[in-house]
């Protein structure tokens, strides 16, 4: 539930405040680091980007200096042997349990999300030799569309474009028009980075399954925020990050899916002796693990994997579900706040607004937004801009406030009529912008 229109700014902050109170999820944002509770530290005011990299909890900082100082500091090399080979697996069936909706045996976490997202593409269309075509859309993330170019040079494919929109994103109709028979790979993002569109998971996935080829989702901007269900949509393959919603930090390394009945059908391409099947007697001769370990390559990132386990515990703890519709309500009023404050100066919201087609992120354009968001990074408010005109609204449900929501639009709103003024009066400069 959202303020009626036009109902003013107190009454928008008074709604915040009550929400806020009433927010049955509210009490977690106090287990992040640089939130309400660390008010006599320097953190910013309204931090709005929890979809690029999310907060640091501080069941994570603890975990990380006890590992330190006794897991690496005491146990040395015998960590190894006592948990850390494990990790990866481990880590990945807490993952698919809490927010996936995989089985175990079917997530592992280790490499880049590029890596990961050019070992299960090729595996993919190497499992369909006689097909000649690979599927995906314009406005993707870039790596996506990057590592498929170089895979369809590699492999002699062509790549099949859909057109998306920059402000939604793609449809099943869209996907039922552009795969057939030489389709041998759709790879499509759940939840677009750009606009925040939530695709249609299932009914994408049948589409692609009617002409026999394989789809691998990108989760990066859905895991954590949205409900995903692997197992039910029958998804052969996905990637996705845990430096966003699931707050691994800088770097940390993505998780891969594979449907288990795929595990023995698909080759992945860069065979390193952690995905061995056995890892020690270091053989002439690769011959791979059995189940998901035979998608792993190198050494795992312990340091990398630490952060996201606290995480998964708590997003265990909160569900999905209750995350989910926080970050409805969330979007939501973030959306009320644009419609009344920011559109009269020529804002437009590029999200879907029906929030069964959105994501955790809302994003609004202006042609002076890039010149906004430095103005707001400088006064410690902090969205993200995407070119060429877009500043993303990242909200994350376990971290942001809804009072932190209606201070970072009041922001916006602030600077950009500090600039149209400045503009309007002929001064050839901004005029300082004072935020409230």
């Amino acid at each position: 539930m959202t303020p009626t229109p036009n109902t003013g700014l107190d009454a928008h902050l008074a709604y915040a405040r009550r929400m806020d109170r009433i927010d049955g999820l509210a009490h977690y944002r106090a287990r992040f680091l640089g939130t309400d509770a660390d008010a006599d530290t320097a953190n910013p005011r309204s931090y709005l980007d929890g979809n690029s990299l999310g907060r640091p909890l501080r069941a994570s900082a603890d975990r990380i200096t006890d590992f330190l100082h006794h897991d690496w500091g005491t146990r040395l090399i015998r960590g190894w042997d006592e948990q850390w080979m494990d990790l990866p697996l481990q880590i990945g069936d807490d993952l698919g349990r809490a927010c996936l909706g995989a089985a175990p045996g079917q997530v592992f976490v280790g490499d880049s999300t590029s890596v990961l997202l050019y070992k299960l593409a090729r595996a993919a269309v190497d499992s369909r030799p006689q097909r000649t075509e690979i599927v995906l859309d314009s406005d993707n993330f870039p790596t996506d569309r990057y590592i498929l170019e170089g895979i369809a040079r590699e492999r002699g494919l062509t790549l099949r474009w859909i057109d998306s929109d920059t402000e939604s994103g793609v449809t099943a109709e869209q996907v039922r028009q552009v795969v057939g028979p030489q389709t041998s790979l759709v790879l499509l993002s759940h939840v677009a980075y750009r606009s925040g569109y939530l695709a249609d998971m299932q009914a994408i996935t049948a589409a692609v399954h009617k002409h026999d080829a394989l789809v691998l989702w990108d989760l990066s901007h859905s895991v954590g925020s949205v409900p995903v269900d692997l197992d039910r949509c029958d998804v052969d393959l996905a990637v996705g990050c845990s430096y966003k919603y699931l707050s691994g930090g800088p770097g940390a390394p993505a998780f891969g899916y594979v449907r288990s009945d795929l595990h023995e059908v698909l080759t992945q391409p860069i065979q390193g002796w952690m995905g061995a099947q056995a890892i020690f007697e270091m053989g002439p001769g690769y011959q791979p693990a059995s189940g998901i370990r035979r998608f792993m390559s190198g050494t795992p990132a312990v340091l990398g994997m630490l952060a996201m386990q606290d995480t998964i515990a708590m997003l265990n703890e909160a569900t999905i579900e209750s995350v989910r519709a926080k970050s409805v309500a969330l979007t939501e009023f973030a959306i009320t706040l644009v419609d009344e404050w920011l559109a009269p100066m020529g804002v437009t919201v590029a999200s879907p607004r029906e929030q069964t087609h959105r994501g955790g992120h809302v994003t609004i354009n202006h042609p002076l937004m890039r010149q906004v968001t430095k103005i707001l990074w400088d006064n410690d408010v902090i969205p993200d801009f995407r070119a060429p005109n877009g500043l993303r609204l990242g909200l994350a449900p376990l971290s942001t406030s809804f009072v932190e929501t209606y201070d970072g639009v009041a922001a916006v709103r602030d600077v950009l009529r500090g600039i149209l003024l400045g503009q309007n009066g002929g001064r050839g400069h901004t005029r300082p912008v004072e935020l409230r």
